[in-house]
């Protein structure tokens, strides 16, 4: 199993108390700190409006941070899961990735989804298309990338994007271009397009949700003849790690008190949900059995979020010295 790891931005409230002036510092220092430790990659979300609830603390935008991790770091690889597709025109896109994978060196991965978060589309401007259309964008524009990649330039009369020539040079320094990332576990679309597609997935890393999402890649990439086992499968994981389950409660609780203030009660209460009982909440000895198993299910990939990193790093020292050994 491989191991990836979300560097704070703000998004899901992660850098309150820190003033604006720091934050910059505080995320490289984590990102250093990454590339000096096990961890194969880093990873930021791409989104522009705090979660649980639109709030006016900062959220740093994910390509901005994807190119500065590229400049101070010299070896982890740097991804965003996951980026929206229509955010930004796609053969724009691929020239942003592209240069932020010279600057890389070559360690850029390309997260890329459909897109979610109603609130950020129509603050922004975006509208909130169907989800059949958000799908066939990521669709087409997941041709325009393959394109422009592997070509230099891109030309697609599609439905939703229209491109002619649209040049992408220098070409990123990845052979055959980043590597793509379909994240999300619609059944009918986004599997299907992961099986034409990617050479990696991101969905459910639940023992069922897992179990239940691979089979129907697997259904898909036999019916458009791609090889199931050549993609890699991986799953984001919040953690609350603990010497004791005490010590897992007292994260939790100290989450609850940094989102309380901010979003209420109940809206802190459905994050924390997002933690309970998930595969990476627990002492180590009980994550490194949950992920055990999800490796056995083929689970390949394993991208962890720690809610507290931009204020303490003992729960990431933690998982490094007590669980990842264990299923490298």
């Amino acid at each position: 199993m491989r191991f990836g790891l979300f560097v704070p931005q703000g998004w899901r409230l992660d850098l309150v108390g820190i003033d604006p002036a720091d934050q910059w510092r505080v995320m490289r220092d984590l990102a250093v700190r990454a590339d000096n430790g096990p961890w194969e990659s880093i990873w930021v979300y791409d989104h522009f409006h705090t979660v649980p609830a639109a709030t006016d603390e900062a959220t740093h935008e994910a390509w901005s941070l994807v190119s500065a991790f590229a400049a101070v770091t010299e070896r982890v690889r740097i991804g965003q899961m996951c980026t929206a597709m229509s955010y930004r025109n796609p053969a724009y896109l691929a020239k942003v990735a592209a240069t932020a994978d010279i600057v890389s060196g070559g360690r850029i991965e390309m997260g890329i989804g459909g897109g979610w978060y109603e609130h950020e589309w129509r603050a922004y401007g975006y509208g909130f298309p169907s989800a059949g259309e958000r799908l066939a964008r990521l669709d087409e524009g997941v041709q325009i990338f393959r394109q422009a990649w592997t070509t230099g330039s891109a030309t697609l009369q599609g439905k939703h994007y229209q491109v002619d020539g649209a040049i992408v040079r220098p070409l990123p320094l990845q052979e055959g271009g980043i590597p793509l990332w379909i994240a999300g576990g619609g059944e009918k679309v986004t599997l299907k397009i992961a099986a034409k597609y990617a050479q990696y997935t991101n969905f459910d890393g639940t023992p069922e949700g897992f179990a239940h999402k691979s089979n129907v890649l697997r259904e898909h990439c036999a019916a458009v003849g791609t090889d199931f086992d050549a993609i890699v499968r991986s799953a984001n994981y919040n953690v609350a790690i603990g010497r004791t389950e005490a010590e897992v409660q007292d994260r939790l609780e100290n989450l609850r008190a940094r989102l309380e203030p901010l979003v209420g009660a109940a809206a802190a209460d459905a994050s924390l949900n997002a933690f309970r009982g998930m595969p990476a909440v627990g002492t180590p000895e009980q994550i490194v059995e949950n992920l055990t198993a999800l490796k056995k299910q083929g689970l390949g990939y394993a991208i962890f979020y720690f809610p507290e990193a931009a204020y303490d790093t003992s729960g990431i020292e933690l998982l490094e010295n007590e669980v990842l050994p264990h299923l490298a």
